[in-house]
């Protein structure tokens, strides 16, 4: 009994293999372009894959994608945010012939890979580069766009016709539109050019600065911007100083004993005795004097001594 149920726990599962594999693979990409840097910031060839899953795509989606064996690990493997921020995810590697089959889960619907391709062939100066793309996925837009290294000449594209363009770092970029391909179907292009010197395109870019190095006010704001605030900041520092300065001193007049400011040394031609100094209270504060009091000891007021 024990064994023909594992038996049949087996055969269901030999079952949904091709299912789940089916599964997986009938997800058809929305845009596939592929991005060739030939001797950008190494001496090899950048190849940047741009992958859009369609708006109805289920999420997270679990995708298996081929690249060269030689290449060894991707240089990164990442998801696209609404903010176009790019966020590396996780991914297994495994041997698959030629091919290194790359399993990841797309978060979103924009995913990124970027390889380094070691295949791109040097002799003398001529160069020659072999692209081929796998045909993991179905696409309703396949496209390759080729940067053209710092000091190449004579680039040649086969199979297809390229349009080109001049891009904003000064280099110059070849696009060729494929178009559709269909689950299986693979593609291939090769690239030739002429490059008599190592240099990479990245040494050779232009550096911008953030803002005008002519203009003296850049990053510095201006005296007569500053100069208000700054004599306004100070006035309200006298302002609160003088009022702690008033508080405090009221209070110190507050814990003096009135009359004592008052307080005559006695002279010669002033009687020094109080005759009645036990009978004597203070005007003010109702205190009694002791003898020879003058003044309150408590109040300071100046008694009145008849």
């Amino acid at each position: 009994m024990y064994k023909k149920l594992c038996i049949l726990i087996l055969s269901l599962a030999l079952l949904f293999v091709p299912v789940l594999t089916r599964a997986q693979q009938s997800l058809t990409l929305a845009t596939v372009e592929v991005d060739l840097w030939p001797e950008f910031d190494r001496p090899t060839m950048l190849v940047i894959y741009h992958i859009t899953l369609p708006a109805q795509a289920s999420l997270p989606a679990s995708m298996s994608l081929r690249i060269p064996s030689s290449v060894g690990t991707p240089n990164a493997v990442a998801v696209k945010q609404a903010d176009s921020a790019l966020i590396t995810v996780p991914f297994t590697q495994e041997a698959d012939g030629d091919w290194s089959r790359l399993v990841f889960q797309a978060t979103t619907n924009e995913v990124q890979i970027e390889y380094y391709d070691p295949g791109l062939q040097k002799s003398a100066d001529q160069r020659h580069f072999e692209y081929t793309w796998p045909g993991d996925y179905a696409v309703e837009a396949f496209n390759i766009e080729v940067q053209q290294p710092k000091g190449a000449t004579e680039m040649q594209f086969k199979p297809g016709s390229v349009t080109a363009r001049q891009g904003d770092d000064d280099l110059k970029y070849y696009r060729m539109d494929v178009g559709a391909l269909t689950l299986n179907q693979q593609f291939q292009i090769t690239l030739d050019y002429k490059k008599t010197t190592d240099q990479l395109s990245a040494s050779s870019l232009p550096v911008e600065p953030s803002g005008p190095l002519n203009d003296p006010n850049s990053g510095i704001a201006s005296m007569s911007t500053i100069l208000p605030w700054f004599l306004g900041g100070v006035g309200l520092l006298l302002i609160v100083g003088g009022g702690v300065w008033y508080w405090q001193s009221g209070r110190q007049r507050e814990r003096t004993p009135r009359g004592t400011h008052r307080r005559n040394k006695p002279t010669e031609s002033q009687p020094t005795d109080n005759t009645a100094g036990s009978n004597i209270y203070c005007h003010q504060c109702g205190k009694r004097a002791a003898v020879g009091d003058r003044f309150c000891r408590a109040c300071g007021t100046e008694l009145r001594i008849s």
